[in-house]
C-alpha cells in the first residue's frame, strides 16, 4: 500500500496500546497550522464478554494502517481535501485512531472471562493523541474536535481538555452520530465501571463531588460546557440510526424512539445552560463526516454542507430536525 506523503503515521508510547494489547497509533496531515481537526474515529463499544470478544465482538481490537477502515486517506467527507466545497480542506488534522472498546474514555484492564482480557485503553491513546496536537500546533487559533459513532460520544470531553491546550483558541465541537445515548446512573456506573471511565475525570471545578452515576454521555457536554464556556458544540444524527438503536438496545435502554432520545438529550444539555446546535437527518444512516454524503445531504430545505460550514466559521445556525423522519 502506498500511503500519501501529506500523512504521516505516529506510533503511540509505551502507555498506549490496543484492546489486544497490541501497538497503538495515529496519524498527522499538516494543513494551516492556525487551523486544527482532531477527529475521534468511531466503531463500536463493548461491555461483555460476548461483546468485547476480539474474534467476533462488536469493535475492531487493533488498529492496521493497512486497512482502509484504519487510514484515513481512504475516507471521505471532511477527508476530501481535494474537494473545493470541503469547509475543512486547509486545515491540520490530528486522528486518533480507536482499538478500545470504550468510547475513548476507558483507563482499565479488565477480565472478562478467563480467556479474554480487554485493554480499555481509550482515554490514554487519544489523550497522547490530543498532546501531540498541542505540541505540534500550539499557536493553532482555531481548534474543532469532532469525531463519528463513539469518537462522537467522546468528542465533547476532549473539546473540554482541547480548552485547557489551547488557552486562546477558539474550540467547536461537531459530534457526529452519538446523540441518543442517554444518561441512566445504573447503566453510568457499570459500564463506567467495566471501562474505567470515572477514573480519568478532568479535574475541573465545575466537576467537584460528582459521582459514578451522574457521569454519562449527555454529561460530557454538560460539564465541558461549563467548564469552558467558549466551546460550541454542535450534533449531527439520522432520526432512527440502526447502529445507535443496536447499541442503545444492547445497554439497556429503550430504543424504540431514538429520535425522542435525542430530543431529550439536547433538552437535558440546554436546560444545564450549554447550547447545542442540531441536525437532525431522517433514516437509519449512521455518520456523515467521513462520507461523501456530507455534500448532498439537504433536509427541509437546508444542505447540511452550508450548515455546518456556517457554523464552523463561528454563525449562529438554527436546529434542523426532518419533520417526516421514516
Amino acid at each position: 500500500m502506498v500511503i500519501d506523503p501529506q500523512w504521516q503515521r505516529i506510533n503511540g508510547t509505551e502507555e498506549c496500546a490496543c484492546a489486544d494489547g497490541s501497538d497503538y497509533f495515529y496519524w498527522v496531515r499538516e494543513g494551516d497550522p492556525d487551523k486544527l481537526v482532531f477527529y475521534l474515529q468511531g466503531g463500536g463499544a463493548c461491555f461483555s464478554e460476548a461483546s468485547c470478544s476480539f474474534a467476533n465482538g462488536n469493535f475492531d481490537p487493533n488498529a492496521d494502517e493497512s486497512d482502509p477502515f484504519d487510514n484515513p486517506q481512504f475516507w471521505s467527507g471532511i477527508f476530501d481535501f481535494d474537494n473545493p466545497l470541503n469547509p475543512l480542506a486547509d486545515h491540520s488534522f490530528v486522528v486518533a485512531l480507536y482499538c478500545t472498546g470504550d468510547v475513548h474514555v476507558g483507563n482499565n484492564t479488565q477480565a472478562y472471562s478467563s480467556d479474554l482480557t480487554v485493554r480499555h485503553n481509550g482515554f490514554i491513546n487519544a489523550s497522547t493523541a490530543l498532546q501531540t496536537a498541542s505540541d505540534r500546533f500550539d499557536d493553532a487559533s482555531e481548534v474543532i474536535v469532532a469525531g463519528t459513532s463513539a469518537g462522537s460520544a467522546a468528542a465533547p470531553l476532549y473539546a473540554g481538555l482541547a480548552a485547557d491546550l489551547f488557552p486562546e483558541a477558539e474550540i467547536a465541537v461537531v459530534a457526529d452520530a452519538s446523540g441518543a445515548y442517554p444518561s441512566v446512573p445504573a447503566v453510568n456506573a457499570a459500564i463506567g465501571a467495566l471501562w474505567g471511565a470515572f477514573s480519568v475525570v478532568p479535574d475541573w471545578p465545575v466537576n467537584e463531588g460528582i459521582q459514578p452515576p451522574e457521569w454519562g454521555l449527555p454529561e460530557l457536554s454538560i460539564q465541558a460546557g461549563k467548564h469552558a464556556l467558549r466551546i460550541r458544540f454542535s450534533r449531527y444524527d439520522n432520526a432512527f440510526d440502526n447502529t445507535q438503536v443496536f447499541f442503545a438496545s444492547l445497554a439497556g435502554f429503550d430504543a424504540s424512539r431514538l429520535d425522542e432520545l435525542m430530543a431529550l438529550n439536547e433538552m437535558r444539555i440546554e436546560e444545564a445552560g450549554v447550547t447545542q446546535a442540531s441536525f437532525t437527518a431522517p433514516g437509519r444512516a449512521h455518520g456523515i463526516l467521513p462520507r461523501s454524503s456530507l455534500y448532498d445531504l439537504e433536509v427541509e430545505g437546508v444542505s447540511f454542507l452550508d450548515w455546518i460550514t456556517r457554523f464552523l466559521e463561528g454563525e449562529e445556525v438554527d436546529d434542523v430536525t426532518c419533520v417526516d423522519c421514516s
